[in-house]
């Protein structure tokens, strides 16, 4: 059996879709590569697709129907300070600073408009 390409395709359910789509195109840095409708977009940097789809009903105070996380990879041990640096400067709410890992990561998460968690991640197994 061949190798996957990995995991290069996430798709987020948000209630404050406007809000999210600025968040990931304007701060994170992704393109609209599909917009077919004023509720769903599917977004790129060129090598991942994250969709957004949205859903009105969609509870925010729980977390029954949540991930706990996801990875935003970064391609150097310095950039996760400078990330940092820049989700301070635009007033995004923190989750956790950032910290080296046991594994040699290093790391800080941030919430995104409709409080899903984006963990921005330098691993020294992954930049080789």
């Amino acid at each position: 059996m061949k190798k996957t390409l990995g995991i290069k395709h996430l798709a987020l359910k948000v209630k404050h879709f406007r809000e999210c789509l600025s968040f990931y195109t304007t701060i994170v840095g992704m393109e609209i590569d599909w917009q077919p409708d004023d509720s769903n977009a599917y977004l790129s940097n060129g090598k991942d697709n994250l969709a957004l789809h949205e859903d009105k009903n969609l509870n925010l105070e729980s977390s029954d129907n949540r991930l706990d996380h996801f990875g935003i990879m970064l391609t150097d041990k310095n950039h996760v300070d400078e990330w940092y640096d820049k989700v301070l400067a635009l007033d995004i709410e923190i989750y956790k600073k950032p910290q080296d890992h046991r594994d040699g990561s290093r790391s800080f998460y941030c919430y995104d408009p409709d409080k899903n968690i984006l963990q921005f991640l330098w691993h020294p197994s992954l930049n080789k």
